[in-house]
């Protein structure tokens, strides 16, 4: 069986990149690890008419929805290899035959890699969070820090004061900000705390390894994203990185540099929001029919 489509993905990116297509009678599989990037928070947070629901709820209900249309397949698994024969795909999952489609949409995400202090990854989506409008609302305007993991986290410490009263915390690296930067956070009311950090305890107090501890409502970092699936870039999809991470190339309609592959989500753009992954994904299932039509 050739389908038209194959998305690889079943979170957020990829289920809105399957509606359009089901909608418009595709044949088409969805194919999904279950590994969704904010399964460690409980709820999703500024997604229009969602607001403050259970994060997996969301996608309960999108999958019961797409289930309606008799088009769209499933298959739970994991891709290990992709390779492009002539026009067409073949998608290598466990032990399973090969799955043959004429366009593949990759909505795989990313895994976040945290910075290396004990007791962060265990608060992670909890009291440990990457993105302010995703969580800052939550923290009631409360004591907020900043977990500094190289010069460009500037910029997020000059957005943070808006949520809350901030703390910069440098971890031991005093001359991480030149004089200039400093101001412009002190402008901002931000405290600047240039002490190491020992672990994390209790809700989301920062022990230092002078012992003391100070109290904080939540803390935010910016992680380090990657694309742990080899094949995309052994099928020779354009990878490009930033201070974020690891993202892949894609034009304006979410097409890849490689013909009949598409890319959308957290895996096609820096950052991480439900809203942008969902709005990525519609625009990938636009294009990818489009292109069965077209190219």
């Amino acid at each position: 069986m050739i389908y038209d489509v194959a998305i690889i993905g079943g979170s957020y990116a990829g289920l809105s990149a399957a509606v359009p297509l089901a909608r418009a009678r595709r044949n088409i599989i969805v194919i999904d690890a279950g590994q969704r990037r904010n399964r460690f928070a409980e709820n999703s947070h500024g997604f229009l008419a969602q607001d403050g629901i259970q994060a997996l709820e969301i996608i309960k209900k999108a999958r019961e929805q797409l289930q309606r249309y008799k088009t769209v397949n499933w298959q739970q698994g994991t891709v290990h290899r992709v390779e492009k024969n002539n026009q067409d795909f073949y998608l290598c999952l466990d032990t399973q035959q090969p799955i043959h489609a004429k366009k593949i949409i990759i909505a795989s995400g990313v895994t976040d890699r945290l910075p290396d202090i004990s007791g962060l990854n265990e608060r992670w989506g909890k009291s440990v969070f990457h993105c302010p409008y995703c969580h800052g609302y939550e923290l009631n305007q409360g004591n907020i820090a900043l977990l500094a993991s190289s010069a460009h986290v500037t910029h997020l410490a000059m957005m943070l004061p808006d949520w809350g009263k901030t703390t910069l915390l440098l971890n031991g690296q005093p001359d991480l900000l030149n004089l200039k930067v400093k101001q412009q956070l002190q402008e901002r009311g931000v405290t600047i705390d240039d002490r190491s950090i020992k672990q994390m305890d209790s809700h989301a107090d920062v022990i230092f390894t002078d012992q003391s501890i100070t109290h904080f409502d939540g803390l935010f970092i910016q992680t380090k994203t990657f694309l742990e699936q080899g094949w995309i870039k052994d099928l020779g999809c354009k990878i490009e990185e930033d201070e974020t991470g690891e993202f892949i190339y894609t034009n304006d309609l979410k097409a890849t540099s490689v013909d009949g592959v598409f890319a959308c989500g957290d895996a096609a753009r820096p950052g991480g929001s439900v809203s942008l992954a969902v709005g990525d994904g519609a625009l990938a299932g636009v294009s990818a029919h489009n292109a069965l039509i077209f190219d």
